[in-house]
């Protein structure tokens, strides 16, 4: 049947389709969006089934099951995963090279979910890649199909996705660490059991039960608040290393020995390093709000920096079209050629372990080397209009400018390894800001001017 194009396009996002359940999506919405996507790939006449995963969401289980009868409506085969995290899926994806769906709202509340799309091979759908389409199907009413229906079967893919990227990562002869991991009551309490060897680190769990209402803390590690537990959970248990995961667990958050959190944008640093060991004079790939010391060690180590705009559609296109052996984001989402392109937290924490434990000095004393410069994080401030705001804050810092540039919102470089961005939020009245600087000094000072202008 069809539906209002404004309830079709709050739910269907740039990257996914997320919304409240009960009241913006349902499980006859997702049916429709299951059809839509069948017809989608169908008439791509790539694969023949779709593989389904889904989190430990409370409405997952019905949603994942209604999305596969609109699947299976429009002729194609589905193949049910169960429960899995998002690199899991993806996983799935490529090892049976077919199309994709993971239901999870990851990060968000216990009210939302959503779908995270993927043709063969793990390669994404985003709004310019098929989402579009799927929008305009569901507005329009999703045609029937004349032919017989798809079948329906299921298959575990948990130890084969454990293997996998235990060899992409070996950490089998690492010296024994104490490993502190705090799954948020998510979907890295199931990944984790089964990758983490205990012959070679000594995991210490934290919120391991599976609970879509998340009774601890929020799933989102980038928030501050939601790393305290863990931080104090280091230190008590004496680990060597903090991990944590979002509620779908494609993301990967450090803490280091002290309790003290080591920023992305370092991981991405290291990571990189190890890979272009591997893949010598490889493209690395980052985002603009990465700190600077990532391209410019890539630089050094004789690999090609490549810059990009926020958003895991963006990285994953560019990982395709450079052959880009890694890729890194500030909100720590890290990419890997040998993973489809795709994204996966437990790749990084698998190279994380691996890079500490073929040495002896505490991760503190690791991190050092990638973490050169200062930064702000990602600050947030409600305005009535982000494009006026971006404007005044560029004209108050005209004359020291250097240079600007508008890949995704306003760059503005202001010397000396000082810069800063200002971009909207694609669904929120939000202006994100982060600032980089040599010292924290420098930064805390650069922030005030700009919040001052921003918030005024």
């Amino acid at each position: 049947m069809a539906r209002p194009a404004d309830l079709v396009h709050s739910v269907i996002k740039a990257y996914d389709v997320r919304g409240v359940v009960g009241e913006q999506i349902d499980e006859d919405f997702v049916a429709d969006v299951g059809a839509a996507f069948a017809r989608l790939v169908r008439g791509e006449g790539v694969s023949q089934r779709v593989v389904v995963g889904h989190d430990m969401r409370d409405s997952s289980p019905a949603l994942s099951s209604a999305f596969a009868r609109g699947v299976t409506s429009q002729g194609l085969d589905v193949v049910l995963i169960g429960l899995a995290s998002t690199d899991q899926l993806y996983f799935a994806s490529g090892r049976l090279d077919c199309p994709g769906a993971m239901f999870t709202a990851s990060h968000n509340p216990a009210k939302y979910n959503g779908i995270k799309l993927c043709r063969a091979g793990a390669k994404p759908v985003g709004q310019d890649s098929g989402l579009a389409t799927i929008s305009a199907e569901i507005i329009d009413g999703v045609p029937t199909f004349d032919g017989a229906p798809g079948s329906i079967s299921e298959q575990d893919v948990l130890e084969d996705y454990a293997t996998f990227v235990r060899d992409l990562v070996d950490i089998s002869g690492i010296r024994p660490l104490s490993v502190a991991v705090d799954a948020g009551n998510g979907m890295g309490g199931h990944t984790v059991p089964a990758v983490l060897d205990p012959t070679s680190v000594t995991v210490h769990p934290l919120y391991f039960e599976l609970d879509g209402t998340f009774p601890n803390h929020e799933a989102n590690p980038l928030e501050p608040a939601n790393l305290v537990d863990l931080q104090k959970f280091v230190t008590e248990t004496g680990a060597d290393i903090g991990l944590a995961f979002d509620g779908d667990a494609d993301r990967c958050f450090v803490v280091d020995e002290r309790g003290e959190p080591v920023s992305p944008s370092a991981i991405t640093a290291l990571v990189a390093e190890r890979e272009l060991g591997k893949h010598p004079s490889s493209a690395i790939i980052h985002n603009l709000i990465t700190s600077r010391s990532v391209p410019e060690l890539v630089e050094q180590l004789g690999g090609t920096a490549v810059r990009t705009r926020v958003g895991h559609s963006f990285i994953k296109a560019l990982m395709a079209e450079t052959g880009a052996v890694f890729g890194g984001e500030h909100s720590a989402h890290y990419y890997f050629r040998d993973f489809w392109g795709a994204d996966s937290g437990m790749l990084a924490a698998l190279h994380v372990l691996a890079a500490l434990g073929t040495q002896n000095e505490p991760l503190s004393a690791l991190m050092r080397k990638y973490e050169v410069y200062a930064a702000s994080g990602e600050i947030n401030s409600t305005v009535a209009d982000a494009r006026e705001r971006t404007a005044a804050v560029v004209a108050a810092f005209a004359d020291r400018t250097v240079s600007t540039d508008e890949l995704d919102g306003v760059t503005v470089d202001l010397g000396d390894s000082a810069w800063f961005n200002l971009r909207a939020s694609n669904t929120e009245p939000l202006l994100r800001l982060n600032v980089e600087a040599r010292t924290p000094e420098d930064v805390d000072r650069l922030t005030t001017e700009i919040l001052s202008i921003v918030r005024a």
